[in-house]
């Protein structure tokens, strides 16, 4: 019997186990979940596809516009002889006829609102690659601000195991007459210091679990302290800036923007140029004349509008599309400053990241030694109480400025990646489908009708 209860024991441990292992997360897995669920990115790229509607609805012009008309109705004539005799005659005429418009020259417009939806189609794809960085990034914080809030907490908890201790061993001391009242209640003292600094913790722990469902969407769990994407890294700065000048996608966005400016100001200057069109009709008369006749007609009509004067309102948004050229052409130079300054922000911090934690580690060490060191000294009556609790807060000082340099490490890593414009799912090697915006795309940009959307809504 007692064997089965010992099986049964090992049985229930390696289920949790098993239950632990499932539901622990590790970075990769975060990032590839924030991926899939995140709103903001859903969001972002809910309205990429919207913007992918623009480049048929800019390709109106090139097709015909058709539309049948009908009408319907009734009429009485009322005849009065010189005799005083009266006659009625009744029809009811109707008519059905269908009409087509078709553009067949307006200046260029239509070519150029084809080119500039087209602009703008591919500044909302690099502004879905740059939010995708940005949720990617902050994944990463949040999954480095809860790792960092548990780590604190535990070193909190510790703390306070340690200065209970201490409080126990003022007691045994002052009970047999070799310490003192102070001793006693500077051991206390730093005891409810401490618990209250634990409540902080916990407090910042439960702000950074909120966070992360935020971001991530689901409670963390299991969470292992990640590696920095070492692989990823630029070799040098230089190298690093060359690469954000390439391929940051908030600097692409503006340059698309500027062509999307650009063929702006190139369709309203076409108002100013002739238009031409074609209008054909053809119609079916019932009973117009007299009740049971029937006639048919068609024409074709082309129609030549050349403008002179458009009291000024073209001309008017011409100069104010230029305007709006040249701030995009300025945002781009923002942009790169912006781009690089992160990029430099990144690297410094990525660099004094890793020094500090050699020089943490290093602290640490040599703060665990001295403790140590004066615990036996005040044992046989070298050092104070108050010496032995400083030494602990020095300790502790050490430990928290480790965890805190190691989750800069990671962040200022990623960051990095970001500032270059390489954070992506792709980059990343995150198991997830990766969304492709050209895919819907090709499915719109050449449909003459339907109402639903390639998801089927």
């Amino acid at each position: 019997m007692r064997k089965m209860g010992l099986t049964s024991s090992t049985a229930v441990v390696m289920v949790l186990a098993m239950v632990s292992s499932a539901s622990a997360e590790d970075l990769t897995s975060a990032l590839a979940r924030a991926y899939k669920s995140n709103p903001t990115l859903n969001i972002q790229r809910t309205q990429v596809r919207a913007i992918d509607e623009s480049v048929p609805q800019a390709k109106v012009p090139f097709r015909p516009n058709v539309f049948i008309s009908a009408s319907a109705g009734a009429t009485r004539s009322v005849f009065t002889a010189p005799t005083g005799q009266t006659s009625s005659v009744g029809r009811t005429p109707y008519n059905v006829g269908i009409t087509i418009d078709q553009s067949i020259f307006r200046g260029f417009q239509t070519i150029n609102s084809v080119r500039a939806a087209k602009a703008n189609i591919r500044a909302s794809r690099e502004a879905l690659r740059n939010v995708e960085q940005d949720i990617l990034f902050s994944a990463v914080t949040a999954y480095a601000d809860v790792i960092l809030a548990k780590q604190t907490v535990g070193i909190r908890e510790r703390d306070i195991s340690f200065l209970s201790e201490q409080v126990r061993s003022s007691k045994a001391r002052l009970d047999v007459g070799e310490g003192t009242l102070t001793d006693l209640a500077q051991s206390q003292a730093q005891e409810a210091l401490a618990r209250a600094q634990l409540s902080t913790a916990q407090a910042q722990l439960d702000a950074a679990n909120a966070v992360y469902r935020q971001v991530i969407g689901r409670s963390p769990s299991g969470l292992s302290e990640p590696r920095p994407p070492v692989r990823l890294y630029p070799a040098t700065l230089p190298r690093a800036l060359e690469i954000a000048a390439v391929e940051h996608p908030a600097t692409k966005a503006t340059q698309h923007l500027v062509d999307f400016a650009a063929f702006n100001v190139r369709t309203t200057e076409g108002e100013l140029l002739p238009t031409l069109s074609l209008r054909g009709t053809a119609n079916q008369n019932f009973n117009s004349q007299s009740q049971g006749d029937r006639s048919s007609s068609a024409s074709a009509t082309l129609n030549l509008n050349v403008p002179l004067y458009q009291g000024g309102g073209v001309a008017s948004r011409i100069r104010q599309g230029k305007e709006t050229l040249g701030q995009r052409r300025l945002e781009v130079d923002q942009s790169r400053d912006q781009v690089r300054n992160a990029v430099v922000s990144s690297w410094t911090n990525l660099v004094s990241s890793r020094a500090t934690i050699k020089s943490n580690q290093a602290q640490v060490n040599a703060a665990n030694i001295a403790l140590e060191g004066v615990i036996e000294e005040r044992n046989v009556g070298q050092r104070t109480q108050l010496e032995v609790l400083q030494a602990r807060s020095a300790v502790l000082t050490a430990q928290l400025q480790l965890v805190t340099a190691k989750r800069n490490r990671i962040v200022a890593g990623y960051s990095l990646l970001s500032s270059v414009g390489r954070l992506s799912a792709k980059n990343l090697r995150l198991p997830v489908r990766l969304y492709q915006p050209k895919e819907h795309y090709k499915k719109v940009k050449d449909l003459w009708y339907g109402l639903r959307t390639p998801s089927g809504k």
